[in-house]
């Protein structure tokens, strides 16, 4: 039997040619794969930097909206796969039905999920820190990716990681998770949803932007009747499914994913 479409979506500040290995990798294991831009993404991470006005003042509905357009011209639900807000946006594409499962690497938090970890604030000032970035798309330093993406790997490895894949990334999906507790409703997944497919959520233990907690903290948001499954990657960064580590994390989302028939 032919295996389900994945749908890959990244986060803020990595290019989505970024996910080609793991395409690769799961091409290998027998299911086709996608994976679709942002809205006003370019298709190169050199024409990202030089047009960042392209995906400035995107929000996370259009984003999740353009998703879903993408979905709707597939023959059945596939796998959606995303990682930090790409996390985010599968669970909300999973929520919405239109999805058979889904895996959230180190996710940024949906609504409801109140916590916030020092790391993540030290994480996210660079563009939290000024109102005015709201409508623009922010790059990060070398230092600020450091910190927050590539922490947990060598100081070379770091660099190599910010000049293959860092791009600029719109400032108002961060704004818009960072006030979801009293306002809006755009980082809202349909927690309750009970007839939605099984969804996996992963924490690295040295993440700085997207620490464990808020991972654990969106696993138990859900209807406990839906599998929804927590994993813990042990000395891991941010920068997981990017870095030399990465088929470790493909490999366990493959084992999760056949063990759930899929």
């Amino acid at each position: 039997m032919a295996k389900k479409t994945i749908v890959f979506i990244h986060g803020l500040w990595i290019h989505t040619s970024s996910w080609q290995p793991w395409m690769d990798f799961f091409q290998q294991h027998g299911y086709d794969t996608l994976n679709p831009g942002w809205p006003g993404d370019s298709a190169t991470v050199a024409e990202c930097r030089n047009h960042p006005e392209s995906i400035a003042n995107r929000g996370v509905k259009e984003i999740a909206d353009s998703y879903a357009k993408v979905i709707a011209t597939l023959p059945e639900p596939p796998i959606v796969i995303g990682h930090s807000f790409g996390g985010l946006l599968a669970q909300i594409i999973l929520s919405r039905g239109i999805a058979a499962a889904g895996v959230a690497i180190d996710p940024a938090p949906i609504k409801g999920v109140w916590q916030l970890p020092l790391s993540a604030l030290k994480a996210s000032l660079p563009v939290l820190g000024n109102p005015f970035n709201l409508r623009k798309a922010i790059s990060l330093t070398y230092d600020q990716f450091r910190y927050g993406f590539a922490n947990a790997v060598s100081e070379d490895e770091a660099k190599i990681l910010y000049e293959m894949w860092a791009i600029p990334a719109p400032a108002r999906p961060l704004f818009q998770a960072a006030t979801a507790s009293f306002a809006g409703s755009e980082t809202k997944a349909d927690t309750e949803n009970a007839t939605r497919g099984p969804l996996l959520i992963t924490g690295g233990e040295k993440d700085h932007i997207a620490p464990p907690v808020l991972g654990r903290a969106s696993m138990k948001k859900y209807n406990a009747s839906v599998k929804t499954e927590f994993i813990l990657f042990e000395n891991r960064g941010h920068s997981l499914i990017v870095d030399q580590g990465w088929k470790e994390v493909a490999e366990f989302a493959l084992a999760w994913l056949n063990k759930n028939g899929l």
